[in-house]
């Protein structure tokens, strides 16, 4: 992410932001924090489970940490309140909590429970976050948003059909806040994986059809270093399933992921 020639990520200079991510106490948030803190940001790192957050600061020095459940308004009020209270100069949100459950839409009692947690964990969660953070941020001089989509809000996994259509919602939230939100001091940039070595699914950390979470990260954090007015951050991994109908080849691209085992297909 530092660079000689570019110091911003989106409108977000590379160092000297304060930084929230909420939903980070593993996997991919986890990872941007921690690589975020080393280019010299102030980074908070939101989670429910104590223990977690206890883990991160006795490991990591100098990261932050505060509780929150995203399913939970409430949660969230508080927990905004705590990070403005303690961090009033913070630019950068970056909504990161996501489950991902495999779902059978085929049995009457397989799905709507998992259906109903994946919406309130994937599409509310960010929605009452955005809205507890946006007027703040729309003080700041240089405030950015990062959203956190997926290659599969382009092309569907048949196996895990909430997760896809939630993150296919983020992806046009993200179009949408970018529009709105056009000539104030917020900017709005969609972070688009595609699968990565994580515990998003069990197994999928050790699948070899996932890419490493080291290399995710690395080839992020070069994209935004060498091209700060990016909108949408795609990996190359994640070309496949993001073009297919700009192509013209998307029920090719629909039938290979879903010829692929699970892991290899999360994001």
């Amino acid at each position: 992410m530092a660079s000689a020639q570019v110091d911003r990520l989106g409108a977000m200079h590379t160092t000297g932001n304060t930084v929230f991510i909420p939903g980070a106490t593993s996997g991919i948030g986890l990872a941007l924090a921690l690589r975020l803190q080393a280019e010299g940001n102030t980074v908070i790192v939101g989670g429910r489970r104590t223990e977690l957050l206890e883990r991160i600061t006795a490991e990591h020095p100098g990261i932050h940490v505060v509780r929150i459940d995203t399913t939970d308004p409430d949660s969230i009020r508080t927990a905004a309140q705590q990070v403005l209270a303690e961090h009033p100069d913070l630019d950068v949100l970056v909504p990161m909590a996501g489950i991902m459950r495999i779902e059978d839409w085929t049995s009457p009692d397989g799905f709507l429970a998992s259906a109903e947690e994946t919406v309130n964990t994937n599409l509310l969660g960010p929605i009452r976050l955005i809205a507890a953070f946006i007027e703040h941020l729309r003080t700041r001089p240089d405030a950015t948003i990062m959203t956190v989509s997926s290659g599969l809000a382009f092309a569907p996994l048949r196996v895990t059909p909430s997760y896809n259509a939630t993150k296919a919602a983020i992806h046009m939230l993200s179009e949408s806040l970018r529009l709105q939100l056009a000539g104030t001091g917020v900017r709005v940039v969609e972070l688009e994986p595609p699968s990565v070595r994580t515990d998003l699914l069990p197994g999928q950390r050790d699948s070899q059809s996932a890419m490493p979470l080291q290399a995710f990260v690395d080839e992020v954090f070069d994209i935004i270093a060498t091209r700060p007015d990016v909108t949408e951050i795609q990996v190359e991994n994640v070309k496949f399933l993001r073009y297919g109908e700009a192509r013209g080849d998307y029920d090719d691209v629909v039938a290979t992921l879903n010829s692929l085992d699970p892991h290899g297909a999360a994001s």
